[in-house]
């Protein structure tokens, strides 16, 4: 089973906009979020008649590793450059200078595609992508592959729960400065507020006596599966190895939900380098 697109990801190279600078192992996140993508398509396809691919943390579209030596695209970028047959294509930032900047990316490399960049803040998501998505005509079998991805919890279940009603599948990867300075104390003291909007108000407690990084983790990544599984999706959890000074921690997890399809189907079909170890974690 070949989940592999046959166009090839453009060259991207500096263009004298803003980039993103990353960790190394952010490019290999990047290739296994485009395989998930590509096994999505393979699950949804037969049974939908249009496909879209939503990114709510676009950024600037590119990172760089080592002052700019290493240049390699985003997400969105990446999917866009592989040429997957999503009919269309909404990307969310929050910040005007990197959305300002992704737009000009997308329509210079793009011009071809149906592309949809978004200031919007994430009170403005739901109803941003409506208006997008309402376009489709009446009675198509609509599949939406939601990408969650700001290196941060800066994502409310509230938000989820909404778009989650529109029947949407989301891959998130559970991944977010996590170390020495920015350990668990930090995100139940200094984040509490947004901890409680990311996990929900009633986990927070049990998260707050935790004492070690690698608990918290844990348990906040089993405390959101928990939280979709109540909400009707189905799950899949994947762990892979880390290799950061931004997040101490030997590996972290890749989350597939989704009310439309199995998400282990989904999981299964994901073309894997040697090297990411699958796991699945216990309901």
């Amino acid at each position: 089973m070949n989940l592999k697109s046959n166009a090839s990801v453009p060259n991207f190279q500096s263009d004298g906009l803003t980039i993103t600078a990353a960790e190394p192992w952010f490019k290999v996140k990047v290739q296994l979020i485009l395989s998930y993508a590509q096994a999505f398509i393979m699950n949804a396809s037969p049974k939908s008649d249009e496909l879209i691919f939503i990114d709510l943390f676009a950024g600037s579209g590119l990172f760089s590793v080592g002052h700019q030596k290493d240049i390699f695209p985003a997400s969105c970028l990446a999917a866009l450059g592989g040429n997957l047959p999503f009919q269309k294509w909404i990307l969310i930032e929050s910040d005007p200078e990197q959305a300002g900047t992704l737009d000009k990316r997308v329509r210079k490399m793009f011009p071809q595609k149906y592309v949809e960049v978004c200031n919007v803040r994430e009170d403005e998501i739901v109803q941003t992508i409506n208006a997008i998505t309402l376009a489709s005509k009446p009675g198509r079998r609509v599949a939406v592959f939601c990408l969650i991805d700001p290196f941060s919890l800066a994502i409310s279940l509230h938000t989820i729960d909404r778009l989650a009603s529109m029947g949407f599948s989301f891959l998130i990867p559970f991944a977010f400065p996590l170390n020495a300075r920015m350990d668990c104390h930090y995100y139940c003291d200094d984040l509490k507020e947004v901890l409680k909007k990311f996990v929900g108000q009633n986990n927070f407690e049990s998260l707050s006596t935790l004492d070690s990084n690698a608990h918290f983790y844990r348990k906040l990544v089993q405390l959101y599966q928990n939280n979709m599984l109540v909400k009707g999706l189905n799950s899949a959890l994947s762990s892979h190895k880390l290799d950061s000074m931004l997040m101490t921690l030997p590996a972290y997890t890749m989350g597939f939900f989704s009310r439309q399809f199995s998400a282990q189907s989904v999981q299964r079909d994901v073309n894997v380098s040697e090297h990411l170890q699958f796991e699945l974690f216990p309901h």
